[in-house]
């Protein structure tokens, strides 16, 4: 699974570039949370082989800088960059369409806290936000998490940042994906509204 995360992740590198390896210790021991959400049926929604379910047990190592009764930040074990970090809920969610929306926001909440953090602490002063959702998108732990990568000028860490970008036609094609899009938002709100009508009516 190691291998392949990180042949992902190279590939979006420049050729000869790849991921520097760091020491592990283990840290302060913590509890997963023991009123864990039931989740979607996704890949690798198996909570006894989560790397990240493990570290949180306090069964694997990991190098943590931040927790609190919500989520953990800890570092890559294989960064794209020096401070390469990730922020993982400590309930397991597979993807981040199974991810409750409250433990998106708390975990996104943290996000201008700890990459202030990050970019103080290696001198750097950009960073990327990154989630990988699904496996066509490069998704190798099936447990939801966001990477904070810090960023210096000219690391030229993206090999497609040199790629030029093309601008987006105004034409009927683009016209209808947009219409497709709010179409999919509106059956989707609509969804929603139906199933608390539903519970509504329930608890009467």
């Amino acid at each position: 699974m190691e291998s392949r995360r990180l042949s992902i992740l190279c590939s979006h590198l420049r050729p000869g570039s790849g991921p520097a390896p760091t020491r592990q210790i283990l840290v302060s021991r913590s509890i997963c949370d023991a009123n864990q959400r039931p989740s979607d049926s996704d890949e690798g929604s198996d909570q006894n082989d989560c790397v990240f379910c493990k570290i949180i047990r306090g069964e694997s190592p990991a190098f943590k800088i931040y927790e609190d009764d919500v989520c953990l930040c800890i570092l890559d074990t294989h960064p794209l960059s020096r401070g390469h970090s990730l922020i993982i809920p400590r309930s397991h969610f597979p993807s981040l369409k199974a991810t409750p929306p409250d433990v998106v926001a708390a975990m996104c909440s943290k996000v201008p806290f700890i990459s202030s953090a990050i970019m103080k602490a290696t001198g750097s002063d950009s960073f990327n936000l990154l989630v990988n959702n699904g496996t066509a998108a490069g998704q190798v732990i099936f447990h939801t998490h966001i990477h904070i990568i810090p960023r210096k000028a000219l690391d030229c860490l993206w090999a497609s940042e040199s790629l030029r970008r093309r601008p987006l036609n105004i034409d009927q094609e683009a016209s209808r994906l947009a219409d497709h899009v709010r179409e999919q938002l509106s059956l989707s709100v609509n969804s929603k509204d139906i199933k608390n009508e539903g519970s509504s009516l329930t608890g009467n």
